[in-house]
């Protein structure tokens, strides 16, 4: 165990910040993981001192690998711990209990799980490898920021270790109500595991009630103390924080980025492409909770409903491949680019007018920004989210203004954003047809204003300010005062409950 007084930050998560594969002549090759959460956290790593611990990404732990970790913590200024899995293990934990059981149970399609009672005793032992990892390198004074589903029992297997140090934890998708949760046969053991943690965080006030909901019906000697962003919740002789903090992007990057040179040239490039129309853009990783296909039907019912709108509107529909080796994915990809060939062959004109430019891979930075910052609609509609990310950096790389989100009520993003974006529920084809019309003919002034309201939100509120909220919620002694104005507070995470 580390022997540094300082109170240093252990962040726990299932990846590390890099991405280790072996390359020519069996050498690895370290690449810098991409995406908010890591850029947050590096400067706060490097400034208070700490550690990251994960998997690095592959099974093949022969060689030097250890060598490649600590060379790539080097440069980043902060300890790497990797924690070893073998293949069996990234199965049945990972692919197994994380994918193929919390991962749709959470997002409320526990008819997609599959409960095999192997992947629980992989999941408790490969938490508890990531726990030993974690034992090792801190101390009594440290603070352990476990992140996400995979890692629920962390807590739980420091406690029983005698770890001492203060650990708190964040789910990054969404949290189900009780009628869901209450479907997973390890339910209980799962939420004394939470119950370790000091501070538990959520994206929304919704998970939050969720969560505390379940505590109620399961543990009926539970209570709660307080109101507002972080309440105190005791049961099972433990006291512990709950809270929401919304998760954000690096506003200000995106701005920066958005307004490059060569990002305004690809700009121009894509409007001479799709000249004299209103541009629509859906960006998703290629999964089942993302709604493409409802999205895609929508779409092909608002040029049913309105025909001003043929030859005025293309939607460019980007899908990032993801688990492609699991047979509800392929069959996923099959039906997408089955309702854009159902679509464009009932509609496109030969040699001109194209209705869904449908792009299947993974887009490089530059041509991210340029659809951000060309699209007219950002058309954002998962059937579930815990946040949804892209719906807050379309609206950064919006730097005109004059542009409308379309966004799913039941993303977590829709509790800040509401009242600026156009909610929609995904399962309504026709309703959000009639949204996309509406979006199309939106006045000037009322285009800039919603989107002006949302992008001042999510500066004012960004990763940086999530990264502090958490961490002030961790230590702060008085929870009444925490940690900003109830009109901030209110701004950023209103009780926004789909009617």
């Amino acid at each position: 165990m580390s022997q540094n007084t300082r109170n240093r930050l252990i962040v726990v998560s299932n990846r590390l910040p890099f991405v280790f594969r072996r390359g020519k002549g069996g050498r690895w090759i370290t690449e810098r993981g991409a995406g908010g959460l890591v850029s947050a956290l590096l400067p706060v790593l490097r400034d208070r001192g700490g550690s990251w611990v994960g998997w690095p990404g592959t099974a093949d732990t022969k060689g030097d690998l250890e060598t490649a970790v600590a060379a790539a913590g080097g440069e980043v200024g902060f300890e790497l711990k990797a924690v070893t899995l073998d293949a069996k293990a990234v199965d049945d934990f990972y692919h197994g209990f994380s994918n193929e059981i919390i991962w749709p149970l959470f997002h409320d399609l526990q008819s997609l799980c599959n409960f095999e009672p192997r992947y629980w005793n992989a999941y408790k032992g490969a938490n508890r490898r990531f726990a030993d990892g974690v034992l090792a390198i801190s101390g009594p004074k440290d603070f352990v920021w476990v992140h996400d589903y995979h890692l629920m029992s962390v807590a739980a297997e420091l406690r029983a270790m005698r770890s001492r140090s203060h650990i708190g934890f964040f789910l990054h998708i969404p949290f189900p109500a009780p009628d869901i949760f209450f479907s997973l046969p390890w339910r209980l053991t799962l939420l004394h595991a939470l119950l370790q943690y000091d501070l538990v965080g959520f994206q929304t006030a919704r998970d939050c009630r969720n969560f505390i909901q379940c505590l109620r019906t399961l543990l009926p000697d539970m209570s709660v103390q307080g109101k507002g962003q972080v309440v105190t919740v005791t049961a099972e002789g433990r006291t512990v924080r709950v809270g929401s903090f919304p998760i954000s992007i690096d506003y200000n990057a995106f701005v920066t980025q958005a307004e490059a040179p060569e990002v305004a040239e690809r700009v121009q490039e894509l409007r001479r492409l799709l000249p004299q129309r209103k541009l629509l853009l859906g960006v998703d990783r290629l999964d089942y909770t993302k709604g493409i296909p409802e999205r895609l039907r929508a779409f092909q019912t608002a040029l049913e409903r309105y025909p001003k709108l043929r030859e005025r509107v293309s939607l460019i529909q980007v899908v990032v491949p993801s688990r492609v080796d699991i047979p509800e994915y392929y069959e996923l990809k099959a039906r997408i680019e089955q309702i854009v060939g159902q679509v464009n062959g009932a509609y496109m004109k030969p040699g001109g007018w194209v209705p869904v430019w449908y792009a299947y891979g993974s887009l490089n930075r530059l041509d991210l920004l340029a659809y951000y910052r060309a699209a007219d609609i950002g058309l954002i509609t998962p059937l579930k989210d815990g946040m949804n990310l892209v719906a807050k950096e379309y609206c950064a790389c919006s730097v005109e203004e004059d542009c409308v989100l379309i966004l799913s009520e039941f993303a977590g993003a829709a509790a800040q954003l509401q009242k600026g974006a156009l909610l929609v529920n995904p399962h309504d084809i026709e309703g959000v047809a009639d949204t996309i019309n509406r979006a199309v003919t939106m006045s000037e002034e009322e285009r800039r204003a919603r989107m002006r309201r949302m992008r001042r939100s999510i500066r004012d509120s960004d990763i940086f300010w999530w990264v502090d909220s958490f961490l002030r919620a961790a230590i702060a002694k008085d929870l009444s005062a925490f940690p900003y104005s109830e009109d901030h507070v209110e701004d950023v995470m209103p009780d926004y409950v789909p009617i």
